[in-house]
């Protein structure tokens, strides 16, 4: 079995308020990208490792994780496009592991549960139960509905695929000019079923300046000082 993990590294940090990438953000001492990379790395179900990122960051990624199981792929506009342009230099495999560079606080055990379900299933993602009373609202912010709290999920990454049903579900939304900013709901809509698998609360994404803090004080309480 060759599966292969995509880490998706192209964003900017816009929400972050800063001019860099929120992959270079240091959180305990180790960017962002780096923790999120390092999850996946010495892993035996995990055979490659495809960063993507901006064409302008290529360096300092490079500079940054330097494992011979890690390629380096320019991003695309949109999500979709990101992943796309990994799956492009793929040649075969047998499962695809998309995950948010801006996750890196992901455990190995949720890697290796989510992986467990999809190779079940043929697709499978983390994510948590929400917490929350969700409101659905109108444009006017009138609130319309409100669903059962019991049937909601967050959901987070890795989201995990059979590579064969991946590619015929993207080719087939680039071919309906459809993009997705999530891969589950490109794969639904192909009308495959996709599983999911409870993770971890501390699986945070890392999109606003609270968020650094707060990642840190989960590898604090973790032990980890590195």
């Amino acid at each position: 079995m060759f599966n292969v993990a995509v880490i998706l590294g192209a964003g900017n940090g816009t929400r972050m308020g800063t001019d860099i990438s929120k992959m270079l953000l240091e959180i305990g001492g180790k960017t962002v990208i780096q923790r999120s990379v390092e999850a996946f790395t010495d892993m035996p179900e995990i055979d490659e490792i495809i960063v993507v990122c901006r064409e302008s960051d290529i360096e300092k990624f490079s500079e940054l994780i330097q494992d011979e199981s890690v390629t380096f792929v320019i991003g695309g506009a949109t999500r979709q496009q990101s992943v796309m342009n990994a799956v492009e230099t793929i040649d075969e495999c047998d499962y695809i592991i998309i995950h948010d560079g801006a996750r890196p606080l992901i455990t190995q055990k949720a890697i290796i549960n989510t992986l467990d379900c999809a190779m079940s299933n043929g697709a499978a993602a983390t994510g948590v139960k929400v917490k929350d009373t969700i409101k659905i609202v109108d444009s006017d912010m009138k609130i319309v509905d409100t669903p059962n709290r019991n049937s909601l999920i967050s959901i987070q990454t890795p989201q995990i695929f059979k590579f064969s049903l991946y590619k015929a579900a993207l080719k087939k939304a680039v071919d309906a000019n459809e993009d997705y900013t999530d891969d589950c709901r490109l794969v639904e809509k192909y009308g495959a079923d996709v599983y999911t698998v409870l993770g971890d609360y501390e699986n945070i994404k890392i999109t606003t300046p609270e968020d650094i803090p707060l990642a840190e004080s989960i590898l604090k309480m973790r032990g980890d000082k590195a």
